[in-house]
């Protein structure tokens, strides 16, 4: 090589071919990424009716939150249907196993080992139903059955507490449910976003005088307001009777412009106890399901009285 071409590569050197750089998504984001994309996600139907359904002794105060200890099988069996029908988000089952929900019903020690194992019976679940996109999602609410309501500096620990435990066992994100108190929810989206995981926030509604309310009464359209500036994502309006779904998504089109879902509830509860005799059908479900979709929801799923069967009828229509 000549010493002007020597000197001419040691200063200008030919540059190497790019070599391809891999970008790895988390589950979350592949997700995420797919539904921007106008993909429709399905999620899982009710578990803790489901549990009561197939005889699994409730705990007073605290409904069906034992059943991650005392049935593991039949609660990992139920989250293994709905990923066999084609859910692509199942929920822990820790709807009724929040700090406050367990000392209402004066076995507060188990907190940790009932959320602990939710988690893990909802990620064998996952892998024994060969689809490691399936996401989890931690279940947390300020929900409780007695009087005894937490302040909200105790809510906002124990959201804190119960969504960090969820990040430590796997969860990809934290659902909140069952939000029916302008107040509260917003020291559960606090609490819950601690955990570094993404939060979405699931409202409970019905009409009062004509508008969507919170079930404490607090309009939809004030509730929107209060967490606009919080870094939510999705609101999914959830445990809302089937007919008046269309009505909060009227609210939503106006005044909400993040991602939304919808999981209805059906079941109607006497004396605590859930009854199953009068429920909406599968195919009843899923075209009430098909015209919110056609309204731009973007994922859906059901509540309480809503099965497997259900779920398998909106897969098909999906």
């Amino acid at each position: 090589m000549g010493f002007n071409v020597l000197i001419s590569h040691l200063l200008f050197p030919v540059p190497r071919p790019l070599q391809p750089i891999e970008i790895t998504m988390t589950r979350y984001e592949a997700l995420i990424t797919r539904m921007n994309n106008g993909e429709r996600i399905l999620i899982d139907g009710a578990t803790g009716t489901e549990c009561e359904r197939r005889g699994i002794p409730q705990i007073v105060n605290t409904w069906n939150s034992g059943a991650a200890l005392s049935h593991p099988d039949i609660l990992r069996t139920i989250h293994e249907e709905y990923i066999n029908c084609g859910a692509e988000i199942i929920i822990t089952n820790t709807f009724s196993s929040s700090r406050h929900c367990l000392k209402s019903a004066g076995i507060e020690d188990r907190f940790e080992d009932l959320t602990n194992a939710a988690v893990r019976l909802a990620n064998e679940a996952r892998e024994n139903g060969g689809n490691g996109r399936v996401l989890i999602a931690g279940g947390i609410t300020h929900w409780i059955w007695t009087e005894d309501k937490p302040s909200l500096e105790e809510l906002e620990a124990n959201s804190r507490d119960q969504a960090i435990l969820m990040a430590q066992g796997g969860c990809d994100l934290i659902m909140l449910e069952m939000l029916a108190n302008i107040d509260r929810l917003i020291a559960c989206i606090n609490g819950a976003q601690t955990s570094g995981l993404p939060v979405w926030v699931g409202l409970s509604l019905k009409p009062i005088d004509g508008k969507m309310c919170l079930l404490d009464g607090e309009s939809l359209v004030d509730t929107l307001v209060a967490i606009k500036s919080m870094n939510v994502p999705l609101i999914n309006i959830m445990h809302t009777e089937v007919d008046h779904i269309d009505a909060c998504l009227d609210v939503l089109d106006t005044h909400w412009h993040g991602a939304v879902g919808v999981y209805a509830h059906n079941c109607q509860f006497k004396s605590g106890q859930a009854a199953f005799d009068n429920t909406i059908s599968p195919e009843d479900y899923a075209k009430a399901s098909k015209q919110w979709l056609e309204r731009g929801v973007q994922l859906i799923g059901g509540c309480c009285g809503i099965r497997k069967e259900h779920i398998c009828a909106i897969q098909q229509i999906l």
